[in-house]
């Protein structure tokens, strides 16, 4: 008879043969980078920015949107994309799982805390995101690199006939007013949806490709890098054109462009101004949903997930499993960080202080690491899965090819 501890490794075995450790690691480093910019300073002593701030400011963020495109694409049938009435099964069970986030995050919402709460967004995010699951990675990767594009200019049109942003976070009193609620998830708030629509594009194009092979995910990385660090440098030289830096300046009256760079860089709040124009879309600073800022925290997120998953391939099966424990918070991230939105309450430790981010990390990753271990998902991911599993079992079964 099989030991208990053979057992708890054979179910720990078969969870992970069917799962993307990396790409659960990649999760994983997406929710630590966004707890660290709710917790930690943007800037130090000096007014400079931290090291934190540079590297997990809308980089985060970025990439746990990009994430979600590789969730969409691996419940929906990975490099094959499902078709026909498996199809629409799998976009209902995904509708109904958006809604259930976007509703956890209208709660979260309605916390005091400091935080402006991503999950309603995401779930707008997952809605709009529905009509391009039957598509494969090629189109994937055109129609996201087109929207690069074509999502900030459409908001820059937009934004100005629409309410201006009221809130910090969607909570449910702005269900009473539907309309400007529409308007802050897809333009106006924090993550909008619209030129978000980007992130998740390319993320189910990533989703859509091969990624057990090592040179595909090598590939993934290194375009990553070089994404990233052309986006930055050839923003940096148009946003020092004198005509380019005079109309930026108007925002920043008293400084010269170095110095408004730098106030940049601690983010701009989901958008570029209003009024500012159209050389806005040259600038690469946190959420600021600009073409240039679109492609570096793509390129960056490509580099986080094809590290991780170049990582996680190279590894032993022993390597391997003990990663997926170690870094197993990234396999329920809807509920730590919803967790973590709720310990930054006043009523709830640990304290309000910058201090406390290692506390957050502990008991993240410790409550993480309990679950994969025990092979089980967290609470508000069963929750938000239930209606996908049911319809699940009530799909058609692929039909065999004859015999002979």
């Amino acid at each position: 008879m099989p030991t208990s501890s053979a057992l708890f490794s054979g179910r720990l075995s078969d969870r992970l043969s069917t799962r993307l450790v990396g790409v659960d690691v990649a999760r994983c480093l997406a929710l630590l980078g966004m707890m660290a910019t709710h917790v930690l300073d943007p800037v130090d002593a000096t007014g400079e920015l931290t090291r934190v701030q540079a590297l997990a400011g809308g980089r985060s963020a970025a990439l746990f949107a990009v994430l979600a495109g590789v969730s969409l694409a691996l419940m929906t049938g990975r490099q094959q994309p499902v078709h026909g009435q498996v199809l629409r099964s799998r976009a209902l069970g995904l509708a109904a799982r958006a809604v259930l986030i976007a509703a956890i995050g209208l709660v979260l919402g309605s916390l005091t805390t400091s935080i402006a709460i991503i999950l309603t967004y995401y779930g707008a995010l997952f809605l709009i995101g529905i009509p391009f699951l039957a598509l494969r990675a090629r189109w994937l990767w055109l129609l996201g690199a087109v929207w690069i594009v074509v999502g900030p200019l459409l908001s820059l049109v937009v934004r100005p006939v629409l309410p201006a942003r009221q809130y910090g976070s969607p909570d449910p009193s702005q269900l009473l007013e539907p309309g400007r609620l529409l308007a802050e998830l897809l333009f106006t708030g924090y993550y909008p949806a619209v030129p978000w629509l980007a992130y998740l594009l390319i993320g189910m194009a990533i989703g859509r490709i091969d990624l057990r092979n090592r040179l595909v995910v090598d590939m993934i990385w290194t375009g990553g890098i070089i994404l990233s660090i052309s986006a930055t440098w050839i923003s940096g030289r148009l946003t020092r054109l004198p005509s380019v830096a005079e109309v930026l300046l108007r925002t920043y009256p008293g400084m010269d462009i170095e110095a408004a760079l730098t106030s940049m860089s601690q983010g701009l709040y989901g958008q570029t101004p209003i009024d500012g124009g159209w050389q806005w879309l040259l600038v690469v600073a946190p959420h600021s949903s600009t073409p240039f800022d679109l492609l570096q925290t793509i390129g960056s997120s490509m580099f986080v997930i094809g590290a991780c998953q170049m990582i996680a391939l190279r590894l032993p099966d022993r390597g391997r499993t003990a990663m997926a424990v170690l870094f197993g918070a990234g396999t329920m991230t809807l509920t730590l960080y919803s967790l973590h939105v709720v310990m930054r309450t006043e009523a709830v430790w640990p304290p309000e202080t910058p201090d406390t981010y290692v506390a957050y990390v502990l008991v993240v990753m410790a409550i993480g690491a309990l679950f994969a271990a025990a092979g089980r998902s967290g609470p508000l991911e069963w929750l938000v899965g239930r209606p996908s599993a049911w319809l699940r079992r009530n799909e058609p079964r692929p039909e065999r090819p004859p015999a002979g």
